[in-house]
């Protein structure tokens, strides 16, 4: 699943032909508000934000709902407003508020018990149990590998639907982790971390069924768009860039325009179910 930040990027990457797609909650921060991933934006927001990500494409969106923005209670919430706007599945994880990035140091953890609460307070408030509820642990930097473990089994028993090891720091780990904890696993492949980089097919030979790659898209075009900016001031023209630019037939396509039409049809209800279940062994654009 890559990771965008809006529901133009989203469209991409349905176009590229993935089974599904993931909204970095440091991407919606980083790009909508301009603010650090320190969980400054609010559930509407997300809700909001993710929202307009999952009505624009017809597979299955997954979001980063943070700590569930308070407790279980609040949890539960998370999960109503995440379905009503028609996401197919989030993640939860174990930090203390206020998170930080779960490859910086400086992180704190709530009481396992106190995350296996909001675990079956999100899982009791879903409406559709197709809806993926995802607990991440961020416990290998602080309680080492075996804490990481030992939560992870324990958030299981709470009813999660899959497990998100956070910053495993080397193959063997990943290996090693998917042995421990039976549950649907998902690998976080960001760059610049404490977790190597592991390709698609050697996850999944060792028991991952998601992988995400939560910023890259936005660090591609990030580097691109400052490198455009510099040239543009000093030249003052944007001549030398149209090649490497998406032209505008380019983006009414992806956008589903025809301004040949008399309106936009292109709406898409966030009723139309987007199944998420990684416990089947299909895999198909609505069951993967």
């Amino acid at each position: 699943m890559p990771g965008v930040p809006n529901a133009s990027m989203a469209r991409q990457v349905e176009r590229a032909g993935f089974d599904a797609v993931y909204i970095s909650g440091a991407g919606l921060a980083n790009c909508t508000a301009g603010l650090p991933d320190v969980g400054l934006l609010t559930l509407n927001e997300v809700a909001t934000l993710a929202g307009f990500i999952a009505k624009a494409v017809k597979i299955p969106a997954i979001v980063d709902a943070d700590t569930g923005f308070g407790g279980a209670e609040s949890a539960g919430r998370t999960i109503y407003e995440l379905e009503r706007t028609g996401l197919a599945g989030c993640h939860l994880e174990d930090q203390e508020f206020p998170k930080r990035c779960g490859h910086l140091a400086g992180k704190r953890l709530v009481e396992t018990e106190e995350m296996s609460a909001k675990i079956r307070a999100a899982v009791a408030a879903k409406s559709d149990p197709n809806f993926l509820v995802i607990a991440r642990t961020d416990s290998r930097a602080l309680e080492n590998f075996d804490g990481a473990i030992q939560r992870a089994n324990a958030y299981v028993a709470a009813g999660a639907d899959a497990i998100f090891p956070e910053a495993l720091q080397t193959r063997e780990e990943f290996r090693d982790f998917a042995k421990e904890v039976k549950a649907p696993l998902l690998a976080n492949m960001t760059e610049f971390g404490k977790s190597p980089l592991l390709g698609l097919q050697e996850l999944g030979d060792l028991g991952y069924r998601m992988v995400i790659f939560p910023q890259s898209a936005f660090r591609v075009s990030m580097k691109a768009t400052g490198e455009f900016f510099r040239a543009l001031k000093k030249s003052g023209t944007q001549n030398d860039w149209l090649d490497k630019m998406q032209t505008r037939k380019e983006l009414y396509e992806l956008l589903d325009y025809d301004p040949a039409a008399e309106s936009w049809t292109g709406y898409r209800s966030a009723a139309e179910p987007k199944a998420f279940n990684v416990k089947s062994e299909t895999r198909t654009q609505e069951n993967i």
